[in-house]
């Protein structure tokens, strides 16, 4: 049964150009209105569960959770803690916003029990922040880096390089002054232009160009190089962390294990059941007045769907997956999930790895991820 719980705030004080997460901009917010709501769906998970084991993770996203008053989140944690009970080094992890604003808060928030802060950084660069849309420039970052060092017992960065223009001196550089930060995680992603985004509307009119593949590509082999060199490895594609300061909460999604996800837009998995939650925060406010849980479609996942989504999750991670273990799990055979004539081509080129019953993709093959999982997946798996 789910051990891990994310709970979505939906609210930004701006929207960001490359941002296609569920956030969402208004002038304020009912807080008793939301307690009211966000408890009556966390209430309805923990009837829903077959048994009550312990939390391991809890996991505040958005949006801005930071924009949470922490009055709200202590109240959030103690009703989780008073319905599932905590494991005794549960991991709760809190997304802010590194302004001046929001930092003011650490303090509150590690008080409520929030013990994990990952800080949307997103560049060291104040042209690039601007480039961003973020709210914050590079010395409040650092600022509040370091305030929340004070406050909290792990930290972890975001920044998303591949910008337009990036050179690798460039990053070099950048990436350089983040790992002297001293954070035990970084989260590294590259820019990708998405659908229903403003730079997606840029780039249609020409207002600037991605940076191609090719040197994504090199960034990507630069990055790789550095975080191993300063001791944070990848564990995930786009996650590095010191060895045991990996996020429990997201290894449980790679791993593909249960959680409950609440609030507007949230997706669940449990007990082989989907179950996503109204978007748009006034939708969600109306179906949790109705129904007293804000679910807008829970739907039954077949074998073949499940597996299908292990598999490309589980891909992810530098540890790979136990293809015997998926296998059984689905009442099928491991030639069923993955194409071995595929898988030994490219173990041969060095892009994909077996030891055992596992398998894995290399840090050679790790760029071309998307690529390998259309090729070792078996194509009737991600049809499916």
């Amino acid at each position: 049964m789910a051990r891990a719980l994310y709970i979505h705030w939906p609210y930004c004080i701006a929207k960001c150009p490359y941002c296609d997460f569920n956030s969402h901009v208004r002038d304020s917010a009912d807080v008793a209105e939301w307690k009211a709501a966000l408890l009556a769906d966390m209430h309805h998970e923990h009837a829903e569960a077959d048994s009550q084991e312990p939390l391991a993770s809890i996991f505040f996203g958005g949006g801005t959770p930071s924009l949470m008053p922490p009055a709200l989140v202590a109240d959030l944690l103690h009703e989780a803690k008073r319905l599932w009970g905590f494991d005794p080094g549960i991991e709760i992890t809190l997304e802010a916003n590194p302004n001046s604003v929001e930092a003011a808060n650490f303090a509150d928030l590690a008080a409520a029990g929030v013990n994990r802060v990952s800080l949307g950084v997103q560049s060291l660069h104040d042209e690039a922040l601007r480039f961003l849309g973020r709210m914050h420039g590079v010395d409040e970052a650092l600022a509040a880096v370091a305030t929340a060092q004070s406050h909290f017992e792990r930290i972890s960065i975001d920044l998303i390089y591949a910008r337009p223009d990036q050179t690798k001196a460039a990053w070099r550089a950048e990436l350089g002054r983040a790992l002297a930060l001293g954070t035990d995680h970084i989260s590294l992603y590259q820019l990708t232009i998405e659908p229903a985004t403003r730079f997606a509307t840029d780039v249609r009119r020409g207002l600037f160009e991605p940076l191609d593949d090719d040197r994504a590509a090199d960034l990507f082999a630069v990055t790789r190089e550095m975080t191993d060199r300063a001791g944070l490895p990848a564990y995930e594609i786009s996650n590095h962390a010191r060895p045991g300061q990996e996020s429990r909460h997201n290894l449980t999604y790679w791993r593909y294990q249960d959680y409950i996800g609440i609030g507007p837009g949230a997706h669940g998995r449990r007990r082989e059941i989907a179950t996503v939650r109204h978007r748009k925060p006034e939708n969600y406010l109306a179906a949790v007045a109705r129904q007293r849980h804000g679910i807008a479609e829970a739907r039954d996942l077949g074998r073949r769907e499940q597996a299908s989504e292990a598999l490309l999750m589980g891909l992810r991670l530098a540890e790979g997956i136990d293809l015997a273990a998926l296998a059984r799990r689905f009442e099928t055979t491991p030639a069923a999930l993955i194409d071995q004539p595929r898988l030994a081509l490219y173990r041969d080129l060095g892009l994909a790895w077996s030891e055992g019953e596992r398998i894995g993709v290399t840090p050679r093959g790790m760029p071309l991820l998307d690529a390998l999982l259309g090729e070792l997946v078996q194509a009737d798996l991600v049809a499916s």
